[in-house]
């Protein structure tokens, strides 16, 4: 027997008057770029522009990680799981159409599924490593058979985009496809202006939810890095921010302090990365060697990265299993008194360390070498807008050679670093893992196989077989406990390994300004995370909250 789930109260969420008379547009930063290039393929990791997920291809439901991870029911309005937690389905609202007035059914899920089983580089999750079929059961119902038992089926399989058949379906490949005029189902699917400075989503003309909607276009700006970004947002152009902004209590909130506001809740995990594929043979003998991550783990100023390059705003984590200040409540006190020396600041034990393990200069030069003597020189890649993360990376590069070791800093665009950690083209790189309600979902993306090559949350290539049994496992029970000993066990794993090197925990950069529309999460009504990125499913409940300042 199967008990749907069902929301009753996601009108409680966002407070609505009628719409004003007039246009309401709501101007965001949601990006860096260059230039803008017209691309909302939603299955594109690189190229698409982050405004497509959510805001064009809605969500079949929206986990709320802010709420005890609870289900918001978008294009579903409930979904049910077997009790042998093998199958589970989906529920879709009645009436649902595309932009274009199709009807939006189970047969466009199940199509959806299928295509990106019929071409996997569109697989950014690996769902067909985790499903066994899709069956449409009804036209508002679809049924997933799951390979193997899980209590978290449902926020895996949410994570795929929804597309119309009809308009996909006679796509030759999808992968390329730039999806220029979207046929979607979400809030703001119609692009009415597009330029390489600027382009306007505006509202979708058969959206299921109109009647909480109160915003007509959203307005993207092109903005090329940090600098830019803080220049819109202390004039007040933007109404939505997501960037770092050096002192913003001084250069932002001062100068409106009625009007301009920012809320920085901890987020994902910031880490270095080695790549243990590198193409560089030399460089990789020193990456897949414990005891050099260890060396460069201890000669990193984390505390310094924190203070100086993040002006206080990021957690520090010290955390060899990845646990931080996000998931304190999921550490395991034993990692810390085990390895935790391995992931705290001592110069003198990473240069020690690196001596023992035979990384000393072999040739004279003053830096040093492979133990066989072969040369260790890299890069590491940053994106060239993000002035935090590259103040991050030039004090890494600084602690690096002061312990002897040359590397360098790289500062490519975005979507070039973000291809290059997919591909594993590049050496060392500063990266993110995404926060979720608990550790799992991190490290599901950090730490299985079937993702190389899909997604940059996989770019340090470790995999472990234990680590990906033991969070399939996590998967088989709701007992928070047995969830607790699972991820134990994992996190020892990983900790003993080091894989990644944590540094701290960023915030949600997230500024609001209230001259022209109200509603926005707040740290005192914090109903959802309003950061705007690609990654948080979330951001659409902040925007549907927002109303016009009448």
């Amino acid at each position: 027997m199967m008990r749907f789930h069902t929301l009753t109260a996601v009108a409680a969420l966002m407070l609505g008057v009628a719409p004003a008379a007039a246009q309401t547009v709501l101007t965001v930063n949601i990006e860096p770029a260059t230039t803008w290039v017209r691309n909302f393929n939603p299955f594109n990791q690189t190229s698409a522009r982050q405004s497509t997920l959510d805001f064009i291809y809605e969500p079949l439901v929206v986990f709320n990680r802010f709420d005890s991870n609870k289900p918001v029911f978008r294009l579903a309005e409930g979904f049910a799981l077997s009790e042998d937690l093998k199958s589970i389905d989906f529920k879709l609202r009645k009436d649902l159409k595309w932009s274009d007035g199709q009807p939006l059914t189970a047969e466009d899920v199940k199509f959806s599924f299928e295509l990106v089983k019929k071409f996997p580089a569109l697989d950014f999750v690996s769902i067909w490593t985790q499903i066994d079929g899709v069956e449409v059961v009804d036209p508002e119902t679809v049924r997933f058979a799951m390979k193997q038992p899980t209590s978290l089926a449902a926020e895996t399989l949410v994570q795929i985009p929804i597309v119309p058949q009809h308009a996909w379906k006679d796509v030759a490949d999808p992968v390329t496809f730039a999806n220029e005029t979207p046929v979607g189902s979400g809030p703001m699917t119609e692009i009415t202006r597009f330029t390489g400075q600027t382009y306007d989503q505006c509202r979708n003309p058969n959206y299921w939810d109109a009647a909480h909607l109160k915003i007509d276009c959203m307005r993207f700006p092109q903005l090329a890095d940090n600098n830019q970004i803080l220049t819109a947002t202390v004039d007040g152009t933007l109404d939505w921010g997501v960037s770092f902004i050096p002192d913003i209590e001084k250069v932002y909130v001062a100068k409106d302090p009625e009007h301009f506001h920012y809320w920085y809740s901890p987020s994902s995990m910031v880490a270095f990365v080695f790549n243990q594929e590198s193409a560089n043979a030399d460089n990789k003998k020193a990456f897949s060697d414990l005891k050099f991550r260890q060396a460069v783990s201890m000669a990193l100023d984390r505390q310094g990265m924190v203070d100086i390059a993040g002006y206080g705003y990021p957690t520090l984590n010290q955390d060899p299993g990845l646990m931080g200040e996000l998931y304190k409540s999921w550490a395991d006190p034993s990692i810390a008194t085990d390895f935790g020396k391995f992931a705290t600041y001592d110069e003198a034990a990473a240069a020690a360390l690196l001596d023992e393990a035979g990384y000393v200069d072999k040739d004279g030069d003053g830096l040093r070498d492979n133990p066989d003597g072969t040369k260790i020189a890299f890069s590491i890649i940053v994106p060239a807008s993000w002035t935090d993360w590259i103040d991050t990376v030039n004090i890494a590069v600084d602690n690096m050679k002061a312990v002897g070791l040359d590397a360098k800093i790289e500062t490519p665009e975005e979507a070039v670093w973000s291809q290059n950690l997919i591909e594993g083209k590049f050496d060392a790189a500063i990266n993110s893992l995404p926060a979720a309600a608990s550790p799992y979902y991190p490290y599901k993306r950090a730490f299985t196989a079937a993702d190389k090559g899909k997604t940059r949350f996989t770019a340090q290539r470790w995999f472990n077989a234990d680590v990906e049994k033991l969070v399939s496992e996590f998967t088989h029970t709701a007992d928070l406990e047995k969830q607790k000993e699972i991820m134990n066990k994992a996190q020892r794993i990983v900790a003993e390994n080091l894989p990644m090197l944590p540094v701290f925990n960023n915030p949600n950069w997230y500024q609001y300004n209230t001259t022209r529309f109200t509603g926005w999460a707040t740290e005192e009504n914090p109903f959802v995370n309003p950061a705007i990125t690609n990654n948080n499913r979330a951001r659409l409940l902040n925007l549907l909250a927002l109303q016009p300042v009448q």
